[in-house]
């Protein structure tokens, strides 16, 4: 083999060699990222099951009551003033 030829594979060689190196290494920091983006994922669950939680705790019927009562001084009217009006739908007459 001549001088040039042995000189063009070595060069060869090594930018093979840099190559795999740098996919290497970005696999790494990709599989890195990765992790650390399903570690946020499962925070994200973690925080949305306590919000929704929350939201069942603010929306209750006895809260709700409570914050009518006391912050609005809203009362039931008298069961004389009470109507109840009956949905549309079968064999109501609109």
């Amino acid at each position: 083999m001549s001088l040039r030829l042995t000189l063009i594979m070595l060069a060869a060689l090594m930018a093979c060699a840099m190559a795999t190196v740098a996919a290497q290494h970005k696999a790494r920091k990709l599989f890195v990222e990765l992790q650390r983006e399903q570690g946020r994922a499962k925070q994200l669950e973690i925080e949305w099951g306590q919000l929704q939680l929350e939201q069942g705790t603010w929306a209750t019927h006895a809260r709700i009551e409570r914050i009518a009562s006391r912050e609005l001084s809203m009362k039931l009217p008298v069961a004389a003033r009470i109507e109840v009006i009956p949905p549309l739908g079968e064999g109501a007459k609109p």
